[in-house]
């Protein structure tokens, strides 16, 4: 977040005694004046959302930028680049101190996002918005491919890598051309979907938490054990390749599986991918050893399924499980699952909605 500050004030503090009022920002409407208040705006905003906690709305408050001590006259442009580097600090702050099981409202697409995504957004609201000014007063401006990389990698899971973050976060904002790829005219960014069973958390992974797992990372989760299993790496690995090749879909990717009585991971849950033509999902899953035998397994599994199940389309969730691993079969028999056939040394279960 203060990177991508400094490198906004660094880029736009060239041009303050130009007029921003009179010049539009890029392809957008607004004038870069506008663009600049938006900014600040967004980042505050973000900032009171983590910091209070809000849950069903955004906190109900709003920044002027003024100028005078009386207030009548607004701040000029290098006025305006203080309060971005002021609110981007005060995010910067909210991020650091808050916990990381800690979520506020932000209305799409799952009404809610952690310290990380606000962080994200924060970031992508600095960068995009910095070249909507420096286009409008023609000015160079290529921040570093790691910011861009941050916010990719976050909060635009379905967009597949292109020659380098920061042409793929214009392209999929709208804002410039990839080879191949049809220009984009909508959009928005995803935050990781969570669901909540009696005593987990199950927190849809994102990009970068998937690669972080898949090279033995910890993901930003504290495992109980120490570190997460085996399975979870392969299946990180394999969530890692859906990215890379544009078919990752948050929702029906992998779940870490979070204690809430003391925000430590205890395994991993999730999709094989999206459901199939006759609305078939197949799931799979595992525990650090030191959490088994307390139906952590059941319960999760209980919660996902019933959530895909829920989901338009979705007629039946199954689980493979090999013949020799009673524990996993008894895991998805207490979760209602059928036992439906056996092929060689694997059983496969149904559950239907």
């Amino acid at each position: 977040m203060e990177e991508a500050v400094a490198h906004c004030v660094a880029a736009l503090g060239a041009v303050t005694d130009r007029d921003w009022e009179k010049v539009r920002a890029g392809r957008l409407e607004w004038s870069c004046r506008e663009t600049a208040v938006h900014i600040a705006s967004d980042l505050i905003a973000y900032a009171g959302q983590i910091a209070g906690r809000a849950q069903d709305a955004y906190v109900p408050f709003e920044i002027t930028l003024d100028g005078s001590e009386d207030g009548l006259d607004p701040a000029d442009n290098a006025g305006a680049l203080q309060v971005i580097a002021t609110t981007g600090a005060l995010l910067a702050a909210a991020v650091r101190t808050t916990p990381r099981a800690v979520r506020a409202f932000h209305p799409y697409p799952f009404r809610h996002a952690n310290r990380e995504g606000f962080a994200a957004m924060g970031v992508a609201e600095v960068l995009l918005h910095t070249h909507d000014i420096a286009e409008g007063m023609r000015l160079p401006y290529d921040p570093p491919a790691e910011l861009a990389s941050f916010v990719l990698t976050r909060i635009f899971p379905r967009v597949r890598p292109g020659p380098t973050p920061w042409q793929t976060l214009l392209w999929a904002t709208g804002r410039g051309e990839l080879p191949g790829r049809e220009p984009v005219t909508q959009w928005r960014w995803s935050n990781n979907p969570v669901l909540r069973s009696e005593r987990l958390t199950l927190e849809g992974v994102a990009p970068a938490t998937s690669a972080d797992l898949s090279l033995a990372g910890d993901g930003g989760y504290e495992w109980v054990g120490g570190a997460a299993a085996e399975g979870t790496r392969e299946g990180a690995g394999i969530m890692v390749k859906q990215y890379e090749e544009g078919v990752f879909h948050p929702e029906w990717g992998m779940y870490v599986l979070v204690r809430r009585e003391d925000d430590r991971a205890v395994g991993a849950m999730g999709f094989h991918g999206v459901p199939d033509g006759d609305g078939r999902v197949e799931i799979g899953y595992d525990l650090v050893e030191g959490a088994r035998g307390h139906g952590y397994a059941t319960e999760a599994l209980r919660t996902l399924s019933a959530w895909a199940l829920a989901q338009d389309g979705v007629r039946t969730v199954t689980a493979v499980v090999e013949r020799e691993n009673v524990p996993s079969q008894n895991v998805v028999t207490r979760a209602g699952f059928t036992r439906v056939a056996q092929d060689g040394g694997q059983y496969t279960y149904e559950l239907r909605g």
